[in-house]
C-alpha cells in the first residue's frame, strides 16, 4: 500500500534521537538531565477532537469518536496508519487498542473515526470515514495517531514521545501519557476535547485542546444534529450550498448536519415560516445546482440582516409546504447555529427571469411518477429552471399582474411574454399541455404592518424591479419572497356589464356566491346583489351555487336556507332588481360536501314577472326525478327535482337541481349544477408529472349520470329546450365536460368564445374555466357572456365570475 509522499517537518522524535552520543564522547562529559521533548508543530495531520462519552447516561451521541484533521496543502494518506487508545493510568497489563485506517485526509479536511457505541444516546454520528470498536473513557485517556498498525508499547509520556511511530498524541483528563506540560482538560458524557479553529499544535495538550460540546465532522463536512446551543461555527466547512442543493430536487445531503456553510444573507422573513436565505457568491459551473438555501429558525425571529456574511451549521431537510398533494419541496437548513463574519456586504446579483429565458416546456414527464430524482434540465423545463434557482436572488421587471392581490397579501405575475394572454391582461389556461410557465407568485418579506402590500388587479403592471429569494408557497407555486416590489401601474380594469336581453329573449345566469349565509356582512350581500342587478341585468333565472343553510357553518343539524335566500332576495330588491321568487330542495344534513355544517345547495331565483316556474310535487332530497310523456308533453316527474341523488357519483357532493320553467308559453328545462371540487388533485407544478387529477374520476361519473338524464329527456322530446349550467369545477377540455357533451346532447357555450375570453376563475395566475352554460341542440339562437366582475379584482364579492345566456326559444 502506498504511503503519503507529502513532506514532513523534522519531528521531536528526531531531536530526541540526536541527543544519543558515541560512548567515548559521553564518558568525557559531565552528564545533566535531558530536557523534555522539544515542540515541533505538525504541518499536516493532527488529532482534532476526542470524545469518549458516547452512549453513556446523559449523552446525546451514541458513539465515541476520534476526529483527525489535515492542516497541510496536500492530501495526507492514511494507508498503513492507525488510531490507538490506552487508559488514563495504564497498568502492567494495559495494552493499546488499535483501529486501522485507510483512505486520506483532504487538504484542510476532516476524517471521522467512529468507535464503540454505548446503550444510551439518541443521535447517530455522521457517516464515519473509518470505524473501530475502541471503548474510550468519558473522562480520562490517551489517543495516538500512529504510523503502523502494531499496538504501541509505551506507557509513559517520555517513552511515547520517543517512539518514532507516534504521529500525534492527545492525553485528556488525568492521563499519564500526554504531550507537553499536562494533559488536556477532563471530559464527560457531554463534552469532548478539541483543537481550536487554527488546529494549533504546540505539542502541549493542555494548551492546544479545550473541552466543549462534541462536534463530530466527517470528510464531507457533515456533523451531527445534537440539538445543542452552539454559539455557531467558527470556520467554513468543505461543503458549499451547491453541494447541498445538488442536481436533483432532493438534497444529496438530506438528513445530514453540515458544518460551517458560508453565504451572504439575501432575505430575512420574520413572520410565518421564520428564517433567512443565504447565497454563495462563488457559484460553481453547473446551472442545475442552486447557490441559495433557506435557513429555518423555527419560532425564533432571525437576528441576521441582509448583507451579512455568515457561516451556518444546520441539518439538511426537505420541507413540503403546499397544502395540495404533490407540491415541490424546499431544501433548507434547520436547527441552525450561525456566526456572522461581517456585515454590509454586497448581495449576489439577482438572476433576471424574463421572456425566452423561461422554457416553453413546463416539466419533464415521468408517466405520473416523481421527478424528484431526475437531473434538473433548467434550459429545457420551466419547473427545473425554478428549482435550480430555489433560494437564490431572482428578479422580474415591468411584469403584468395575472392574479389580483388577495387577502393573504400576495399576487401573481407572468414573466414570459410568450404565454397565452387573456383579453383583459391575464394569461388564459387552454389545455393540460400549456400551463403558462412564466407564472410566479409575489410575496413581501416586509410585514404588512410596516409596509402595505401593493393592491393590484389583473392587467395592472409591476413596473421597476421586483426581486428577492425564490421560494415555494404553501398554496403551491414558485414565489418571489420580495425584498423590493415594483410600483403598481393601474391599467384601469373595469367590471363588465352584459348586454340587456330583448323582450323576446329569456336570460338565464349562473353565479357561485361563495358560501353565502345570513352571518355574512351586509356589504357582501349588497355586492352580490349589485352584480345580479347591474352587471347581469337582472336575468329571468339565476341559478345560485354555495347557498348555505340559515346558520352557515354551525353544525347543528339545520338544513333550511330560507333566511339566506330571503336576505339575498331583499338585497337584490334594494339594488333596484326584481322581486325574485325561488325554489330549491334542502340536502340531507352533512351529505352534500362543502364547508362542514354549511349544507350548501343550488337555488333557482326567477322573476315571476317574466317567467313562470312549473311546480310539480314529489321532489325531495332523496327521490330521483324522471321524465314522463313524449314530444311537447314531455315533462319532469318532479319540479324542482334532483337527478339520481342516490347514485354513488354524488357522494359528499351536490346533486343537480332540475326545474321546469315556461317562457312565452314555451317549456324550458334548467339544470343547476355544482360538481365535486378539485380537492386532492396534484397541482400543475407537482413533483409528480404528469400530475394526477384524482377528483376527476368522480366528476366523470357525475357527468355520465347527468348526460344520461339529458339524453333520456331528448329521447322523449328531441326539441326539448335544456339549459345546464353552474360550477362544474372543471375545464372545457376536461374528460368530465367531454362526457357531459357526449353524443351532442349538450353544447358547451364557452367554446363559442375567442380563446382569450375563456375563463371565469383565476387560480395560481391562470385564468381558467370552472363555470359553464350548456344548451341542447334545440336552442340555436343564443348569446353567451362570461361577465368578469370578480375573479380579476382585488376586491371581489365572490371568487367566481357569473355567466349569462340570452335565448330566443
Amino acid at each position: 500500500m502506498t504511503k503519503s509522499t507529502a513532506p514532513r517537518p523534522r519531528s521531536r522524535r528526531t531531536l530526541l534521537r540526536a541527543t544519543i552520543l558515541p560512548a567515548g564522547v559521553a564518558a568525557s562529559l559531565v552528564l545533566v538531565p535531558l530536557p523534555g521533548a522539544v515542540a515541533a508543530p505538525s504541518a499536516d495531520a493532527v488529532i482534532a477532537e476526542v470524545y469518549g462519552g458516547g452512549g453513556n447516561s446523559g449523552a446525546v451521541l451514541k458513539n465515541d469518536f476520534i476526529e483527525l484533521a489535515n492542516k497541510g496543502g496536500a492530501a495526507f494518506g492514511l494507508a498503513g496508519y492507525s488510531v490507538q487508545y490506552i487508559s488514563g493510568t495504564p497498568g502492567a497489563t494495559s495494552k493499546w487498542g488499535v483501529t486501522p485506517l485507510t483512505g486520506s485526509i483532504a487538504p484542510g479536511g476532516r476524517f471521522l473515526v467512529a468507535e464503540a457505541a454505548g446503550a444510551g444516546g439518541t443521535v447517530d454520528l455522521p457517516t464515519a470515514d473509518a470505524t473501530g470498536s475502541l471503548a474510550l473513557s468519558a473522562t480520562s485517556g490517551t489517543v495516538a495517531l500512529v504510523e503502523g498498525t502494531d499496538p504501541l508499547t509505551c506507557k509513559t509520556a517520555a517513552d511515547c514521545a520517543a517512539d518514532p511511530h507516534v504521529r500525534d498524541l492527545v492525553g485528556f483528563g488525568t492521563a499519564v501519557v500526554h504531550e507537553g506540560s499536562a494533559s488536556a482538560a477532563g471530559t464527560s458524557n457531554t463534552t469532548s476535547v478539541a483543537r481550536g479553529s487554527a488546529l494549533a499544535d504546540t505539542d502541549d495538550n493542555a494548551a492546544d485542546l479545550k473541552a466543549g460540546a462534541p462536534t463530530p465532522t466527517n470528510s464531507l463536512g457533515e456533523t451531527s444534529d445534537t440539538g445543542g446551543t452552539s454559539t455557531g461555527p467558527t470556520e467554513p466547512g468543505s461543503i458549499r450550498i451547491h453541494d447541498i442543493q445538488g442536481t436533483t430536487r432532493v438534497s444529496p445531503k438530506l438528513g445530514k448536519t453540515i458544518a460551517g456553510v458560508p453565504g451572504i444573507v439575501t432575505g430575512v422573513r420574520t413572520y410565518g415560516s421564520k428564517g433567512f436565505w443565504i447565497q454563495d457568491p462563488n457559484a460553481d459551473a453547473d446551472p442545475a445546482t442552486s447557490e441559495g438555501i433557506f435557513v429555518y429558525t423555527g419560532s425564533a425571529v432571525p437576528t441576521v440582516a441582509v448583507g451579512d456574511s455568515v457561516l451556518v451549521t444546520g441539518k439538511v431537510g426537505e420541507y413540503y409546504p403546499a397544502y395540495n398533494g404533490g407540491g415541490q419541496s424546499v431544501t433548507q437548513l434547520t436547527n441552525p447555529s450561525v456566526t456572522v463574519l461581517s456585515s454590509g456586504n454586497a448581495v449576489p446579483a439577482p438572476v433576471v427571469l424574463s421572456g425566452a429565458d423561461i422554457p416553453a416546456a413546463y416539466a419533464p414527464d415521468a408517466a405520473g411518477g416523481s421527478i424528484d430524482g431526475l437531473t434538473l434540465q433548467p434550459g429545457t423545463y420551466a419547473l427545473d429552471l425554478y428549482e435550480s434557482l430555489e433560494g437564490m436572488n431572482v428578479q422580474v421587471g415591468n411584469v403584468p399582474v395575472v392574479q389580483a392581490t388577495d387577502k393573504y397579501n400576495e399576487l401573481w405575475v407572468d414573466a414570459r411574454c410568450e404565454d397565452e394572454r387573456s383579453e383583459r391582461g391575464g394569461v388564459v389556461y387552454l389545455g393540460y399541455d400549456n400551463p403558462n410557465p412564466g407564472r410566479l407568485m409575489v410575496q413581501s418579506l416586509t410585514p404588512v404592518a410596516q409596509q402595505p402590500f401593493p393592491v393590484a388587479n389583473v392587467g395592472d403592471r409591476l413596473t421597476g424591479t421586483t426581486a428577492g429569494p425564490l421560494d415555494y408557497n404553501q398554496f403551491g407555486g414558485y414565489t418571489i419572497a420580495a425584498g423590493s416590489i415594483g410600483a403598481v401601474q393601474d391599467n384601469g380594469l373595469k367590471r363588465e356589464v352584459t348586454s340587456r336581453a330583448l323582450p323576446s329573449e329569456v336570460s338565464v345566469a349562473t353565479y357561485n356566491v361563495e358560501n353565502l349565509d345570513p352571518s355574512d356582512s351586509d356589504e357582501k350581500f349588497a355586492q352580490l346583489a349589485e352584480g345580479v342587478v347591474t352587471n347581469l341585468r337582472s336575468p329571468d333565472v339565476v341559478t345560485l351555487e354555495e347557498i348555505q343553510d340559515n346558520n352557515g357553518p354551525t353544525n347543528d343539524g339545520t338544513v333550511d336556507a330560507d333566511a339566506t335566500v330571503a336576505k339575498f332576495v331583499a338585497a337584490i330588491k334594494a339594488a333596484g332588481g326584481p322581486a325574485y321568487d325561488w325554489r330549491s330542495i334542502n340536502p340531507v344534513d352533512g351529505k352534500d360536501g362543502g364547508e362542514p355544517g354549511g349544507n350548501i345547495r343550488q337555488v333557482f331565483l326567477f322573476n315571476p314577472e317574466r317567467i313562470s316556474f312549473e311546480d310539480i310535487a314529489g321532489g325531495d332530497s332523496t327521490t330521483a326525478v324522471d321524465v314522463t310523456g313524449t314530444g311537447k308533453w314531455a315533462s319532469l316527474t318532479a319540479s324542482p327535482g334532483r337527478i339520481d341523488p342516490g347514485n354513488e357519483a354524488w357522494n359528499s357532493s351536490r346533486k343537480p337541481l332540475v326545474g321546469q320553467f315556461r317562457f312565452h308559453n314555451k317549456k324550458i328545462f334548467v339544470i343547476a349544477n355544482h360538481f365535486n371540487s378539485k380537492g386532492g388533485d396534484q397541482g400543475l407544478d407537482s413533483r409528480f408529472q404528469a400530475p394526477t387529477r384524482s377528483s376527476e374520476v368522480q366528476r366523470v361519473k357525475q357527468a355520465t349520470v347527468e348526460q344520461a338524464f339529458v339524453a333520456k329527456l331528448l329521447a322523449a322530446d328531441p326539441d326539448a329546450r335544456v339549459v345546464s349550467l353552474g360550477d362544474f369545477n372543471d375545464y372545457q377540455f376536461s374528460p368530465a365536460l367531454a362526457t357531459l357533451t357526449k353524443d351532442g346532447v349538450l353544447r358547451d357555450l364557452v367554446n363559442d368564445l375567442p380563446e382569450s375570453q375563456r375563463y371565469s376563475y383565476v387560480y395560481q395566475g391562470n385564468s381558467q374555466v370552472l363555470d359553464h352554460i350548456l344548451v341542447s341542440p334545440a336552442l340555436k339562437h343564443v348569446k353567451y357572456d362570461v361577465v368578469h366582475i370578480n375573479s380579476e379584482f382585488a376586491v371581489q364579492a365572490s371568487d367566481h365570475d357569473p355567466q349569462v345566456v340570452r335565448i330566443k326559444p
